[in-house]
């Protein structure tokens, strides 16, 4: 449509055009927009009002546009930035979590008093272990309360601290006996002279966890069942090794299990044996001899009294040598002899000081099943046939000298040979539709098809059949010129040849044609005839 048939419409047709080019143009950018609008992610979710208020404010300063939830316990930003914003949150300290550490310590007024600064240290350490449990994937958020008592130098019996954690865990999420034994060894280690005992996890649901190890088998803990299955696991590779030559890997599966001992024993032995065998000769540690003898009156000494007052006896002479009496006397002089010997032996001693080592094998059980023997025949059919004796007393034997058998610590080992289903292992692939980065690709793509879809819908249905009604009617085909009898066609004739009569017959033609079509567009399109008629008759006055 040129500038003079522009001008040529009415005001309402100029008016309806400058419309329909605004509704199109806005259509355009409105279509752009919505393609280009980012898809908002969580950036943080259900954080304190102070820490969300913080947040809001440092987002507004990094020119991040924002939103909230419908529940409004979640902070939504464009999905393109959440990282970077979340890192530069990071670096201002954000979000806090409501807990406050050790920069409590950091700002003590001038005067405070021990009590409060006992009571700021209590709070710091609380807020700091909090945040350790916190860091965990399963915890949302954690509560630590301290029980620690005044130190005296004038108690003898110091009473110990206690510790009491409340944990809030995300929603479906569980904590396993070992997270929950971490949790309770983090709080001892951090707390001086805190036992384990003494540590109490709660969850948000009033479940006492610290107690969980009482109800199961806490005969081992996490690093002695690793060792246990590190143990199985070797014997089990060893097993398989040695008979995947023979059977071939996939027809041999073996299976181990360790009864291990770790239990910790210390025994000291002081051993006393008896020396006086026969086989033995005595040894001797000390020996002592005491000889002594005297001569004299027997009637010496004694109680004081008459005896020992009358007069003495006449001398006799003592016995010479050769037992012969001196002088002819016939008594001998009395003689009193003493004679001690003391034998000290020394004593057989053996001192033992016997520690156990922890993790012996106690028992070993082995369980061995080999597949049959697959043979192919002459057309080409595969048949499985079991083995013989000998060859299951030949598996037999070499499964015993790999595992170490040892019947006497009453080990026991079973070997059966049984036919090995034929099922392939099938890998579970996740459908296209269920891919999420298909899924992603989809909505990209349909938003795109369905602001395409809008615009052509509106081009095709609203803008082109307004703009056809506004264009000029389409000119007239050539009508064929009639032959005039007598004469030739005019068409073939030069226009000063032509006559009248052919002429009007065109016309006359033409004149029909438009009538029809002009009729046609009245039942059509009445409303157009109808401002084209008002037209005229405003121009004609």
């Amino acid at each position: 449509m040129g500038l003079g048939q522009l001008s040529q419409l009415s005001n309402q047709k100029k008016l309806g055009l400058i419309i329909s080019a605004a509704a199109v143009v806005a259509l355009l950018v409105g279509a752009l927009m919505w393609s280009q609008t980012p898809e908002y992610r969580v950036l943080y979710n259900n954080v304190p009002d102070q820490d969300g208020a913080a947040i809001i404010s440092a987002l507004q300063q990094m020119n991040v546009p924002y939103k909230f939830s419908e529940s409004g316990g979640a902070i939504l930003i464009p999905e393109k930035q959440v990282h970077e914003v979340r890192l530069r949150l990071a670096g201002q300290g954000l979000p806090k979590g409501g807990l406050a550490g050790f920069e409590l310590m950091e700002n003590q007024k001038f005067g405070s008093s021990q009590f409060l600064e006992q009571v700021n240290y209590q709070r710091a350490l609380e807020g700091e272990l909090a945040r350790s449990v916190q860091s965990l994937a399963a915890v949302q958020s954690a509560r630590v309360h301290l029980a620690m008592a005044k130190p005296s130098v004038f108690s003898r019996e110091k009473q110990q601290p206690s510790v009491s954690v409340l944990l809030q865990l995300h929603p479906g999420r569980v904590l396993s006996v070992e997270q929950v034994s971490a949790i309770v060894h983090l709080m001892a280690s951090s707390v001086p002279n805190l036992p384990v005992k003494n540590v109490t996890v709660v969850d948000q649901n009033g479940n006492l966890l610290s107690t969980q190890n009482d109800k199961q088998d806490s005969r081992f803990d996490a690093k002695q069942l690793e060792y246990i299955q590190e143990i199985e696991e070797n014997y089990i590779r060893r097993i398989e090794t040695i008979l995947s030559p023979i059977t071939g890997a996939a027809n041999v599966r073996a299976q181990v299990t360790a009864d291990v001992d770790f239990s910790r024993i210390e025994r000291a032995e002081e051993i006393y044996r008896p020396n006086n065998t026969e086989s033995e000769a005595a040894a001797i540690r000390s020996q002592q001899t005491l000889e002594s003898s005297s001569t004299g009156s027997k009637l010496d000494g004694g109680i004081p009294g008459a005896l020992t007052n009358r007069p003495p006896e006449p001398a006799v002479a003592p016995i010479e040598a050769g037992g012969e009496k001196k002088d002819g006397g016939d008594k001998a002089v009395p003689t009193d002899k003493k004679k001690e010997s003391t034998t000290n032996y020394e004593v057989d001693k053996t001192v033992q000081h016997v520690q156990q080592s922890t993790g012996n094998i106690k028992r070993l059980s082995a369980a061995v099943v080999v597949n049959y023997r697959k043979k192919v025949d002459e057309n080409g059919e595969a048949t499985h046939e079991p083995l013989t004796a000998e060859e299951i007393k030949e598996i037999n034997n070499l499964v015993r000298e790999a595992m170490g058998y040892n019947e006497k610590r009453g080990d026991s080992l079973t070997v059966t040979n049984s036919l090995f289903t034929q099922n392939g292992e099938t890998v579970l692939d996740v459908p296209l539709w269920k891919d999420p980065e298909m899924i992603m690709l989809a909505k990209d793509i349909g938003k795109q098809l369905l602001i395409a879809a809008v615009v052509l819908f509106f081009l095709l249905k609203i803008l082109k059949p307004f703009l056809k009604s506004l264009a000029p009617p389409p000119p007239l085909p050539p009508v064929e010129q009639e032959k005039l009898p007598g004469e030739g066609a005019v068409q073939g004739q030069l226009p000063g040849q032509v006559d009248e009569a052919a002429i009007q017959a065109i016309q006359k033609s033409i004149f029909d044609e438009n009538l029809k079509r002009a009729k046609q567009l009245a039942l059509d399109e009445p409303a157009i005839v109808a401002n084209v008629v008002k037209d005229w008759m405003t121009k004609n006055g």
